[in-house]
């Protein structure tokens, strides 16, 4: 029996404060798993799934007090940010409802029998996507909501019509406990089996979730050597399990020499402000901008200095991060030829924020290969390029990412082709702006080609229910043993019957 204590920590002093639970054993595991695969056929009717999913939201809404201040004990992200979390996390839950109820994610596809088809006849062929079974969701460190127990992971399996059992963040596991709860009193609201959601806490009970024969997929959101780790136990599974991991990004920005003449301080002013947000622990910060050497260039970098420097100070979501965010901006700042024109720091326990400097001639060098990486926490790596061959080079050395943004002044000649350039790099491409903040829309891709994720797949928006579905086509199969949506005119969901579109 494992007696091991979690606790809920203060991330603002680093202070234990209460033990929540114990971790989670292998026993306790299966458990969680096998009691979710049994609640699991509960899900199938989508009227009470839809129900569920609202139910739960409410449910989020009534304990929101209780929800952000622990939240903010455990993560220090403040309760104006968290706010606005939960509102967006019970959002994301009503716009799946509004998903399942539409029903045009199944993608119903039917083909009638044709004996005078060419080459060959074709059969009665009905197509549609049913859910894959136990998803295991880990949940992230950065937002406790809307990426954690209650967030996109979560919401768009349950949409799918799959139970969820999810590993809480040690970070914040006090919060985890009292939004499973939450959702777990939805689910009973809506006349289904609380067990639809189960919560396990350990980094061992990880292990076990990836490995367990009934879960069928796993979402993940959190670090490349983490994600990765989880990823190569799901391929090696006897039977393979889809792995979709979210797992780092540096989220590039590319500024053209005539954006930083025409608008050199907003640009820089924007970029301070976006890489310091939520003290830099967003997925979607700026870490690495290419910004032209010159004047201009240098009206950029004084800008993002004054904004760097009058940056607030903060506490990070705990001591390991603030330890490698430390030691990770100290590294980069040591290279030859770096400067820091900012330098991050600590004060108490919290960190200041800071940016370094770097010729682009100098990424060539493998030696320079960590300002490539990540860094989490407030940090971006200002890469100054002399022409555009050499942005171009630096461009050519970087990995996967979640976004890539473009400033550039309309009517740019090379504009559209630096857009081409840019595209295959991230799964959002931005013209102006900052990628800090990802719109919960349908239209919205949070995520892109490795190690940004795993998998071709979305995060957040409509499209996020995809990942937890699979086709199914049934031949010659009798009207009456068909699921009622591929049966001769069904109503209530769209169709494609014989190459036509039906609403």
């Amino acid at each position: 029996m494992n007696t091991t204590p979690v606790w809920s920590v203060d991330a603002r002093t680093g202070a234990r404060t209460a033990q929540v639970t114990v971790e989670s054993t292998t026993g306790g595991v299966d458990d969680a798993v096998r009691a979710a695969h049994a609640a699991h056929p509960a899900l199938a009717d989508r009227t009470r799934r839809a129900a569920f999913l609202r139910a739960a939201a409410d449910r989020l809404e009534a304990r929101g007090d209780e929800l952000i201040a622990t939240a903010d004990a455990e993560t220090a992200l403040g309760t104006g940010r968290l706010t606005g979390e939960l509102a967006r996390t019970s959002y994301q839950l009503r716009a799946f409802a509004e998903v399942v109820a539409e029903g045009a994610f199944l993608d119903v596809v039917v083909d009638h029998a044709d004996p005078a088809a060419a080459p060959a006849p074709r059969p009665d062929l009905r197509r549609w996507k049913v859910p894959v079974g136990v998803v295991a969701v880990f949940a992230a460190s950065n937002f406790p909501f809307a990426f954690s127990v209650p967030g996109g992971d979560t919401a768009s399996a349950l949409a799918a019509g799959c139970a969820v059992v999810v590993k809480a963040h040690p970070d914040h596991p006090a919060t985890s406990e009292l939004a499973a709860t939450a959702l777990r009193e939805g689910a009973e609201a809506a006349g289904l089996p609380a067990d639809v959601v189960r919560l396990v806490h350990g980094r061992r009970a990880g292990v076990d979730l990836v490995q367990h024969p009934l879960v069928s997929a796993a979402g993940f959101t959190g670090s490349v050597a983490g994600g990765r780790a989880l990823y190569d136990l799901a391929a090696a599974r006897p039977a393979p399990i889809p792995f979709h991991g979210e797992l780092g990004s540096l989220n590039p920005v590319l500024v053209t020499e005539a954006a930083a003449a025409a608008r050199a301080e907003e640009i820089g002013a924007g970029l301070a402000g976006s890489f310091t947000l939520g003290m830099g622990q967003f997925c979607t910060k700026p870490g690495l901008v290419l910004v032209p050497a010159g004047e201009a260039g240098d009206r950029l970098e004084k800008a993002l200095a004054a904004g760097a420097d009058a940056a607030a100070s903060g506490a990070l979501l705990d001591t390991r991060m603030r330890d490698g965010f430390l030691a990770g901006f100290a590294a980069r700042a040591a290279l030859p030829g770096v400067s820091a024109p900012v330098r991050a720091g600590e004060d108490g326990h919290a960190v200041r924020p800071g940016y370094v400097s770097v010729p682009a001639g100098l990424l060539a060098d493998d030696a320079y290969r960590e300002l490539l990486d990540e860094c989490f926490g407030p940090v971006t790596v200002v890469v100054r390029y002399a022409d555009p061959a050499e942005a171009e080079a630096v461009l050519a050395r970087l990995p996967g990412n979640l976004t890539a943004t473009l400033h550039a002044e309309p009517g740019e000649p090379a504009a559209a082709e630096l857009l081409a350039r840019l595209t295959p790099l991230a799964g959002r491409v931005l013209f102006g702006g900052w990628p800090t903040g990802v719109a919960v829309a349908p239209a919205m891709q949070h995520g892109g080609p490795y190690p940004a994720t795993t998998s071709t797949g979305t995060s957040v928006g409509g499209a996020a229910i995809e990942r937890w579905l699979r086709p199914v086509a049934y031949q010659g199969v009798p009207q009456e043993l068909l699921p009622a949506e591929l049966r001769d005119g069904a109503a209530g969901v769209p169709r494609r019957v014989d190459g036509v579109l039906e609403r």
